[in-house]
């Protein structure tokens, strides 16, 4: 298997080029975790990847809490589901918290000062309330819990990974908390052997074929763990070896169709590229130095690689995309783009 087959095999199991889930929940739950610090940007990742789906209709998601958004992972914001939250937080807050300890200690952030922020939270959010950030500071400091120096950010993280709280509907353009119990089940209480197994699954059926170092990086988990996830569920998937390294994939034998050339845009932090520790394959070869920062910045992205970046403004005549191709675009792949410019277009406005 060559670099731009794994391109194109990732790309179609990402289902980037195929659409074959219609809620964001679906595909939320199919690729587990879906990088969203930049929450314009994590929708659009998720509409491309569903069959006529908008941005008004990922918002919906949110709010009624069929996907939620919290930090988990190595860590970062990420869209998980209700029915993974409490597996797959159990599974990565024990690293997170150890990676987090030095830190903790510079704010003067213990256990006795985690638990007076938790239940001050905790009680703030009872009775189905959603507070916005300037709420829930206000609600640290009526308890007597300081919030300067970062601390805030740390508390509200903290919160998180201890099942307290996440994320709940916008008020406007504000972000609000919930309880997590009001968001998520108790259900799926998974041993850690059998959350590893799972989080494995999910990863290389959706994200395959990949190396078990980009299954660690994208984890945040030890190597070891790492390892012992793969291992666990290598009779479920299938193995290459390309160029000295080892790679690793579902066992989906569809065939990948589609027009060539396709052209895609792509935001930030999108998992076709932040999924991986080796990004290579995701980047035209003639373009690895401008695309250096593939992970930060919105991609173009032609038969399976990253040749460019792009940017959105808004105006009164509505959402205006500024392309920026690394290299002269023929006339073929100029219409491909202008199509992918559309589809994003069309994602945002419609069902306003």
């Amino acid at each position: 298997m060559t670099t731009p087959d794994i391109a194109q095999r990732r790309i179609f199991n990402q289902h980037i080029a195929r659409q074959t889930f219609k809620k964001a929940h679906e595909i939320v739950q199919y690729l587990g975790a879906v990088q969203a610090q930049d929450y314009a940007g994590a929708k659009w990742a998720l509409g491309l990847r569903l069959q006529n789906s908008t941005d008004a209709a990922i918002d919906k998601a949110m709010a009624n809490g069929s996907i939620i958004r919290t930090h988990v992972l190595r860590p970062t914001w990420h869209f998980i589901t209700p029915a993974d939250a409490r597996w797959m937080i159990e599974l990565t807050a024990p690293r997170i918290n150890a990676f987090s300890a030095s830190r903790h200690r510079q704010l003067q952030l213990d256990s006795a000062v985690f638990k007076r922020s938790n239940d001050a939270l905790a009680k703030a959010l009872e009775g189905g309330k959603h507070l916005d950030r300037a709420e829930m500071a206000a609600a640290l400091q009526h308890a007597g819990v300081a919030t300067n120096d970062l601390r805030f950010v740390h508390l509200l993280m903290r919160a998180e990974l201890d099942k307290v709280i996440c994320s709940g509907p916008r008020h406007g353009k504000q972000f609000t908390y919930a309880l997590f119990d009001d968001r998520v089940p108790v259900n799926n209480i998974l041993s850690k052997e059998e959350a590893m197994a799972e989080l494995a699954a999910r990863y290389f059926i959706s994200r395959g074929p990949a190396t078990l170092q980009d299954f660690a990086w994208w984890c945040g988990l030890t190597a070891t763990d790492a390892r012992q996830g793969l291992d666990s569920v290598k009779s479920k998937l299938t193995h290459i070896k390309s160029e000295g390294r080892e790679y690793w994939l579902g066992k989906d034998e569809r065939e990948m169709t589609g027009k060539t050339p396709a052209a895609r845009l792509l935001p930030a932090f999108d998992e076709f590229a932040v999924a991986y520790k080796d990004r290579s394959a995701t980047v035209n070869p003639k373009y690895l130095k401008q695309a250096r920062y593939v992970i930060f910045d919105p991609s173009i992205v032609i038969n399976n690689q990253v040749v460019g970046t792009w940017k959105r403004t808004f105006s009164k005549n509505g959402v205006n995309v500024i392309l920026n191709p690394f290299g002269k675009l023929n006339k073929t792949q100029e219409k491909a783009v202008d199509a992918a410019v559309k589809k994003y277009r069309k994602f945002i406005t419609a069902g306003r």
